[in-house]
């Protein structure tokens, strides 16, 4: 009952009021963002949420939009500052994904959404994470948050999505807050993480060139398709557009 109706309703409820409480934060914070980033405020990439349908994840953006002398944009860790370090830590940036919890697009507990460009690279036995709704914060985030390898995270994914509790999602959420505030697992550099998870099936040989360029291109080929698609029907695989969920 808990997983096919109450799950539904209490991220409604409490996603709705922490909306009403905190739109005055969100607002400094949206003010803050425009004066140091300048536009846009969000920053937007297309993932796959629920049975593998695509759709626009947003969070406060964090980095400005620095390029080199080609053209190209600057690497992370040459665009990363003070403000935006402390809108990732604190994780105010996740702020705007209250309205995507509260239309339907994601969960306040869930596995964590992921690019687009690493979910090519799933295998089948790896889809379970998509048979419910993404959330902020699962239990991969509570075990380890950005300092676990990628094939761990969709362990726990798998994980919680077979043993969906409502006193598990009260644990997690309160794990959750302990790890904010003790700013626990948010450094990732360093770490396997921190590669994608293409390039290190890559790197470590268990797919070859041609595989990781054609699943790339797939990837791109998805989220143009997500882009365009005003009925928001794009999926990551055709396969899961009818799974089923328990």
């Amino acid at each position: 009952m808990y997983r096919h109706f109450f799950k539904r309703f209490f991220d409604i409820v409490l996603s709705g009021l922490a909306l009403i409480v905190l739109s005055p934060l969100m607002l400094i914070l949206a003010l803050l963002v425009f004066i140091r980033f300048g536009h846009p405020v969000l920053f937007a990439q297309y993932r796959p949420g629920k049975n593998g349908k695509i759709f626009k994840f947003i969070k406060f953006r964090s980095m400005p939009n620095a390029f080199d002398k080609n053209g190209k944009l600057l690497p992370d860790e040459k665009r990363i500052t003070k403000f935006g370090t402390i809108l990732r830590k604190s994780s105010l940036d996740e702020l705007p994904q209250l309205w995507l919890i509260f239309i339907g697009k994601m969960s306040i507990i869930g596995p964590r959404p992921r690019m687009v460009e690493e979910c090519v690279f799933l295998n089948e036995d790896q889809y379970d994470r998509f048979k419910v709704r993404p959330g902020v914060t699962g239990l991969a985030q509570i075990n380890g948050r950005n300092n676990i390898t990628f094939d761990k995270v969709v362990d726990y994914d798998k994980q919680y999505v077979e043993h969906i509790t409502f006193w598990g999602d009260v644990k997690i959420f309160f794990k959750t807050i302990a790890k904010v505030f003790k700013r626990a697992d948010v450094n990732k550099n360093g770490t396997v993480s921190n590669e994608f998870y293409g390039d290190y099936l890559l790197r470590t040989e268990q797919i070859s060139q041609e595989y990781y360029d054609e699943k790339q291109q797939l990837a791109q080929n998805k989220i143009n398709s997500a882009k365009k698609d005003k009925k928001h029907k794009t999926y990551l695989a055709d396969n899961l557009g009818n799974v089923k969920t328990k």
